[in-house]
């Protein structure tokens, strides 16, 4: 049997043709990409792979008797490259070898960097390949939607938590954790936070003027309070915080202070200043109070405390309940 070479580069770019005694004539230009490390020119086929079924060829013999037989083998290569292929007898007693990769084109096309190009444009592998690399645009497409979607879900989500004005949580988001603290039964407390005057500045300078008031408010309480603390705002000029983890009336106090002389910095706004500043309200929640506090009951409490505060003068700070609960009832009458 006689081809020129030429023609079996094209028909059968992965043949390897042998001499009488076995050793190789001739490789495809794909085997010899397989072989780039190794001097295959007149080597015995047994060192170049290891032929294991129908049973084990060593000798060229074997494989004239194997003709038209499936043959499976493994490169001898540290990459073990699995290879079937078929055995065909060819001019003086030689053999000729037409071998393919099987299932395993795709991992072979990795590891030798093989194109299209080495394959016969008949070979079905040609359209395995095209199918893998769709199906490979088609997985990284659905990942980069999927990336997207859960992008915009998160956006969403954080769009529905948000105050859209100040930046600050909702009121959803404050019933949110409010309610997961409640449950929990950990010890944490409640800023009611209400602004005076601020009915004055959208009076008189009008509503842009108050939103921005607003906005300026809302990042000085970011900058005073904790980044663990939930600020939110929850009205026009109301806001609440949850403090979690809190012991201390003192460090409450303190922080009330703080807050308090930060707002009361006057917000320059189109070249005049604007000056409000605000009263607070403080519940603490204890794990061992011997009746069960809903979330609604702890934001009364802050309502009551917050109510006492503006009685007192306005700018001011109070707890609830010792010096507070009196005060309320009398405003309440």
């Amino acid at each position: 049997m006689t081809f020129p070479l030429a023609s079996l580069d094209i028909l059968c770019p992965m043949h390897v043709l042998l001499d009488p005694g076995g050793r190789v004539r001739s490789v495809g230009p794909t085997m010899a990409k397989l072989f780039r490390d190794h001097d295959w020119k007149g080597e015995h086929f047994s060192t170049l792979v290891d032929i294991y079924r129908p049973h084990p060829v060593t000798q060229i013999v074997q494989l004239r008797d194997l003709v038209g037989r499936r043959l499976q083998m493994r490169m001898r290569n540290p990459r073990r490259t699995m290879l079937k292929g078929m055995s065909m007898p060819a001019d003086a007693g030689g053999v000729l070898l037409n071998l393919g990769f099987g299932i395993k084109v795709v991992d072979a096309v990795r590891d030798y960097a093989l194109t299209s190009t080495d394959f016969a444009v008949t070979d079905l592998a040609i359209d395995m390949l095209y199918l893998v690399e769709a199906k490979s645009a088609a997985m990284e497409a659905s990942r980069t939607l999927n990336r997207r979607l859960q992008g915009a879900m998160l956006a969403a989500e954080q769009r529905a938590y948000t105050d859209t004005l100040t930046g600050l949580r909702n009121r959803r988001a404050l019933n949110h954790v409010l309610d997961r603290l409640v449950r929990s039964g950990a010890r944490f407390a409640v800023m009611n936070i209400d602004l005076d005057f601020f009915k004055q500045v959208n009076d008189t300078r009008g509503h842009a003027a108050g939103d921005r008031v607003l906005q300026v408010v809302a990042r000085a309480m970011l900058d005073v309070m904790r980044k663990v603390d939930t600020v939110a705002r929850v009205g026009g000029d109301e806001f609440v915080v949850l403090l979690e983890d809190v012991r201390d009336r003192g460090m409450l106090a303190d922080l009330a202070d703080r807050l308090i002389r930060r707002i009361e910095q006057p917000i320059l706004v189109d070249g005049e200043d604007c000056k409000v500043s605000a009263s607070i309200g403080i519940a603490m929640r204890e794990p061992l109070e011997n009746t069960p506090l809903t979330a609604d009951d702890l934001l009364e409490r802050a309502d009551v405390a917050l109510y006492s505060a503006k009685r007192k003068g306005r700018a001011q700070h109070a707890f609830f309940p010792q010096e507070t609960l009196a005060a309320a009832e009398r405003i309440h009458r």
